[in-house]
């Protein structure tokens, strides 16, 4: 099959001389993270258009891949309300709905009324959908296990353990108006 996918492949253009031609021209300017974003963001590039090309030859798109692992990594009996489906995807409640309306026209969900009698929606996955991501997943995590293989066993342990530990203080801060954008609103 041919790749779906012609988007232009990252940069090779090392980052280190990324960073060291924003020192030479702007002197003071924190080059110190260009070493650590921009091969992150390209490797988030390679391996989104690699997952697209993977699900492309599954014939499953993302947002199904992503509403249907929800519900598989649920356990028996693979169902979650719209709710749930929502706060473990992070997406918005329409996102949801959208993504539910779509998975059930292709007989992979089904959805129902809580048994509680509140006005939530239980979403269910079908025989269908279960047989689907049972082979979409082997076939993704394979790929993507392929694509570590690099790394030693401790050397993936420390570097999952340090991406988290970035991703858990990025998102801290990520929260927080930076100093520029505090000092306009003072203004």
């Amino acid at each position: 099959m041919t790749d779906n996918y012609p988007l232009d492949a990252p940069s090779p253009y090392p980052a280190s001389e990324i960073a060291h031609a924003w020192q030479r021209e702007r002197p003071g300017t924190p080059t110190d993270s260009i070493e650590i974003v921009t091969p992150l963001w390209r490797l988030a590039k390679l391996f989104a258009d690699d997952r697209r090309r993977v699900l492309a030859d599954a014939g499953v798109d993302p947002a199904t891949l992503d509403l249907l692992s929800v519900l598989r990594r649920a356990g028996s009996p693979y169902e979650l309300s719209t709710r749930e489906l929502a706060r473990r995807t992070l997406v918005t409640a329409g996102a949801i709905s959208q993504r539910v309306a779509r998975a059930e026209d292709s007989g992979l969900v089904t959805r129902r009324p809580a048994d509680d009698g509140s006005r939530a929606v239980v979403v269910a996955l079908t025989e269908a959908g279960h047989e689907l991501i049972e082979r979409t997943v082997d076939q993704v995590l394979t790929r993507e296990s392929e694509l570590v293989a690099s790394l030693s066993p401790g050397g993936r342990t420390q570097l999952a353990a340090q991406l988290q530990e970035l991703l858990d203080e990025v998102t801290r801060v990520a929260r927080k108006p930076s100093p520029r954008s505090v000092a306009a609103e003072a203004s």
